[in-house]
């Protein structure tokens, strides 16, 4: 029997290295019980918890979903004549399955019948679901929708709509994208109008709607017409019905079991939820970091996935008289492969569990009625720090992940050479499936754009200084803090040269920038993990040289002041090419 959590032990080995029971005491603080019949009576008992329900979810992922996904992503679903769409038979099958297995109301309170877990443990199962299929995750990795009800709506919502989902009854889409309103949410136009008695209609169109077909629509609208920018948005909530229809199934390069819809409004009864006027700039703000970090934990899945195919194949296949795998230039392939989805792994899952505390801090201020003067002040403090973190932490991550999720997966097709290439072997999905991960929930380029901020505002110098407190007793990893330390200093002197410079330099340099804070931050995290493996310092050294070698090139170029690109755009890029 397979079992996709306890065969990853790199999982295993950060599920026993992180806190976990730091987290269990900080999730379960008030939390909502209600009537459920499991309570945990400790934080063992609630971090074995954790640790059992991940080998459900890998036990599903390995025997279920993953025998599944081939089948699915050869014939996808089906849009129907009334504008419904019917489920391939196996994503029902695995839904149900999923719903058997009580997984479907994972960070849910107890209360609504979930399983009240931490983003940090909804990150290791959804990496898990997309190693096996990462279309299916679109389905599974979409309940931060019953997160957003919950953390909004008003109580009459709650009561109706989280019990369904932790059932698995329904699932759910975020209605955001219009065909004029992609990344700039901003101009979204989809009318949102009251009648006499103040109920809610909805009228318009969207598109690239990720699992719009499912039953509990959150729509962003436009509320108030005599506003034209963000803040004149609100959030609604809306059930599948005939006053709702999908009007167009994307026909994708991957990712094909998750029906991607064009979704026509037409007069549709909908429900504000929280106040108006806040759908995007609070609502759906938050909506999305959550998504990012899932598009995150997904990109991990589908590389973790093309890698162990590679290894694999790199291990059985004979030329030249041995194994591919003893060639240099192929065992340089698979090892960085393998260090990438580390290093990208290690910042995804601190990112949760950071977002993790963040979270539960401010449900506690919101919620708790005992907490005196001082407890406050130090909350409130810690909530500004721990978002302004956030802030920079979750486009990283979800930056990182993708990017390195399309380079693991594009290698992988070059380790398999020409049988990569076909359709004999999985290689040719997983680069189909991954290169959504760098377009969706934000473009690679919008989350540089994000993280940047953070990075030259002093939030990265700042985790960086925290990271540097660590204290190592092996010289070896004492040696390469040291080169990290350095390496801080030499991007914290090219922000200041930035700064000094147009908004538009900063921008240009954006990526050189994030790169360079990404590379020192996995640095420090690698070298923490591997003061308790010895394995680990091997892959730290072999990240931080040669991260800190392409940081070096970055930052040079930084401090050249090129701004080529953007003065010289029509020499470089050519005239516009002709039609036809």
């Amino acid at each position: 029997m397979a079992n996709f959590f306890l065969d990853n032990k790199d999982i295993l080995f950060l599920f026993d290295h992180i806190d976990m029971k730091e987290l269990a005491r900080v999730q379960e603080h008030d939390a909502e019980n209600g009537d459920a019949d499991y309570v945990p009576v400790s934080d063992e008992d609630m971090v074995d918890n954790y640790r059992q329900i991940l080998e459900i979810v890998g036990e599903v992922a390995g025997n279920t979903l993953a025998p599944n996904a081939e089948q699915v992503d050869l014939e996808g679903n089906t849009l129907n004549d009334d504008g419904t769409v019917t489920l391939h038979p196996l994503v029902r099958q695995n839904l149900d399955r999923m719903t058997q297995a009580e997984l479907m109301g994972f960070t849910l309170p107890r209360k609504y019948g979930g399983l009240n877990c931490p983003n940090l443990i909804y990150t290791m199962a959804n990496e898990i679901v997309s190693r096996a299929d990462g279309s299916f995750m679109n389905m599974f990795g979409l309940q931060g929708i019953a997160e957003t009800v919950n953390a909004f709506a008003n109580q009459a919502i709650k009561d109706e709509v989280l019990p369904r989902f932790a059932e698995g009854e329904v699932t759910g889409a975020m209605v955001l994208t219009e065909p004029d309103a992609g990344s700039d949410l901003q101009a979204v136009r989809l009318r949102a109008h009251q009648d006499e008695e103040g109920n809610w209609y909805l009228s318009g169109v969207k598109r690239f709607i990720t699992n719009g077909c499912g039953e509990i629509l959150l729509t962003l609208a436009r509320s108030e017409p005599d506003v034209s920018d963000g803040r004149g948005l609100s959030l609604f909530i809306s059930e599948r019905s005939e006053r709702v229809r999908v009007r167009h199934l994307e026909n994708k390069l991957g990712i094909h079991g998750s029906p991607t819809c064009e979704l026509v409004f037409e007069e549709t009864p909908a429900r504000l939820i929280g106040e108006r006027q806040r759908g995007l700039i609070t609502y759906v703000m938050a909506l999305m970091n959550g998504a990012r970090v899932g598009i995150a934990a997904q990109s991990l899945g589908i590389a973790e996935a093309a890698y162990r195919l590679a290894r694999t194949y790199a291990h059985t296949r004979q030329q030249f008289g041995g194994p591919i795998e003893r060639l240099p230039a192929v065992a340089e392939m698979v090892t960085d492969m393998q260090v990438a989805i580390e290093a990208a792994r290690a910042l995804t899952y601190e990112t949760s569990r950071i977002c993790d505390h963040e979270n539960n801090n401010l449900r506690i201020l919101e919620w708790s009625t005992n907490l005196g003067k001082e407890e406050q002040k130090e909350r409130k403090q810690r909530s500004r720090a721990l978002k302004r973190l956030n802030s920079m932490l979750t486009p990283m991550s979800k930056y990182l992940a993708s990017e390195m999720c399309c380079d693991v997966a594009h290698t992988a097709i070059q380790v398999l050479g020409g049988s990569g290439y076909m359709k004999d072997y999985a290689a040719e999905r997983y680069l189909r499936d991954a290169r959504i991960t760098t377009i969706y929930e934000g473009t690679s380029q919008l989350q540089i754009v994000a993280a940047v901020r953070g990075v030259s505002s002093g939030a990265f110098e700042s985790y960086a200084g925290e990271l540097e407190r660590a204290q190592y007793d092996s010289p070896e990893l004492a040696e390469l803090k040291q080169a990290l330390v350095e390496a801080k200093q030499r991007l914290v002197e090219a922000i200041r040269l930035v700064k000094t410079k147009s908004t538009l330099y900063l921008d240009l340099s954006g990526r050189r920038l994030v790169d360079s804070a990404i590379s020192v931050i996995c640095g420090h995290l690698l070298l923490g993990q591997a003061v308790k493996c010895d394995r680990k310092k091997v892959v730290a050294r072999r990240y931080i040289t040669t991260r800190l070698a392409q940081m070096q090139a970055d930052l040079a170029i930084v401090h050249s002041g090129d701004t080529a690109a953007i003065d010289a755009y029509q020499v470089l890029a050519g005239p516009v090419p002709a039609s036809g």
